[in-house]
């Protein structure tokens, strides 16, 4: 496995672990159908939460949730309403993107609730 799939799935673990802790359900881990994926799927507070996970051992060119461009959250958003129909739920969403840096034995988890909700212009 590339060293870059490693560090993301070290990332997405990091995560994970931090959602829980924060009592987030977790519903999915690397949902996907055809080519449309979401990194991790939680219950939290009533919403289902659509978590996008970037993770970096930098951040010389910018900390990891700046990598979320616009053609990645129109990416999320139909995957979110494709898991919403094929589960049949009915409940409100998030959309949220937790950046995690590991840089040596150091890891910096942020957590950026409500990142983006409609399709950027």
């Amino acid at each position: 496995m590339a060293q870059h799939n490693q560090l993301g799935k070290l990332g997405e673990q990091h995560a994970v672990d931090f959602l829980e802790r924060k009592g987030y359900r977790i519903l999915d881990q690397n949902w996907r159908a055809g080519h449309k994926e979401i990194d991790i799927v939680a219950l939290h507070d009533g919403k289902v939460v659509f978590i996008e996970v970037k993770t970096r051992s930098t951040n010389v060119f910018g900390d990891p949730e700046e990598f979320v461009d616009d053609a990645k959250i129109k990416r999320i958003l139909s995957a979110a309403d494709t898991y919403m129909k094929m589960h049949r739920f009915s409940a409100r969403v998030r959309f949220d993107i937790i950046s995690v840096l590991i840089q040596y034995d150091k890891i910096d988890i942020r957590h950026i609730e409500d990142a983006f909700d409609i399709l950027p212009e």
